[in-house]
């Protein structure tokens, strides 16, 4: 993608809508909405890294209830030709079909490489990635198992909804808050899979989310890892503007 002159690149993670409560992040989703409004003017692309919400499933035929005011708002922006790319995280990664067919938002999985004005990225949520983080991992497997997802889906929505929630908020292997502290580059382990990555192939920019740390690590002379941080105490962002990259409080 080449960025016309003029037109940014954003970059935001870890909202968290829905936590603890509705209610509770009501002022949290106005201040994210807000900002969408404000950078509309000048997006070439907007990448949400993961965790919009505090828990997402979908069902066939229903969705959780709320957040009204960021589905909206993301429909207008993707209305008015402005691309959304989302990667969803360990919070809402039960995503199947709605964002894409409702708000035009492409979904992704995995982490995905971009190259944008001859700069190359590589950018995904982060959980899961890099050494460690075993009892996560097995969790991801079972929860995004076939198996899994067929047997929530028989809990009415009223009780599996609220279930997650609470396990959502209360189990810290899911909500990552024993994470929320800078380890040390040594044990950061998305800087570990950066560097890993950097053995057989460059990238100039690794993007995730996850830990809710706005963090910027150069891992060598050209490339750099950046956290976005998060929409809960930093309300940071990341912004490209053809040439560099830099993380911005809102």
């Amino acid at each position: 993608m080449n960025i016309p002159k003029g037109k940014k690149i954003y970059f935001a993670s870890d909202n968290h809508l829905g936590a603890p409560t509705a209610e509770a992040s009501r002022p949290r989703e106005q201040k994210f909405v807000a900002w969408l409004e404000e950078i509309k003017h000048d997006a070439a692309a907007i990448f949400l890294m993961g965790d919009l919400f505090d828990f997402w499933f979908e069902y066939k035929t229903v969705v959780p209830k709320g957040f009204t005011r960021t589905l909206g708002k993301l429909a207008e922006i993707t209305d008015a030709g402005i691309p959304i790319y989302f990667f969803v995280g360990n919070h809402d990664l039960w995503m199947d079909g709605y964002f894409e067919e409702e708000l035009g938002i492409s979904v992704y999985h995995k982490p995905q490489e971009y190259t944008f004005n001859n700069k190359t990225f590589l950018i995904g949520h982060g959980d899961g990635l890099g050494p460690g983080d075993t009892g996560y991992k097995r969790m991801k497997k079972i929860f995004t198992s076939r198996f899994g997802k067929w047997l929530f889906r028989w809990l009415h929505p009223d009780i599996g909804v609220r279930i997650a929630q609470y396990l959502s908020v209360k189990n810290k292997l899911i909500s990552g808050d024993d994470d929320a502290k800078f380890l040390g580059e040594d044990n950061e382990w998305l800087v570990q899979y950066c560097k890993r990555k950097l053995e057989t192939k460059h990238s100039d920019y690794f993007i995730f989310g996850h830990r809710h740390l706005p963090l910027e690590i150069d891992l060598n002379e050209n490339s750099k890892y950046v956290n976005l941080g998060d929409w809960i105490q930093y309300y940071t962002y990341g912004v490209f503007d053809g040439e560099n990259l830099e993380l911005k409080k809102f």
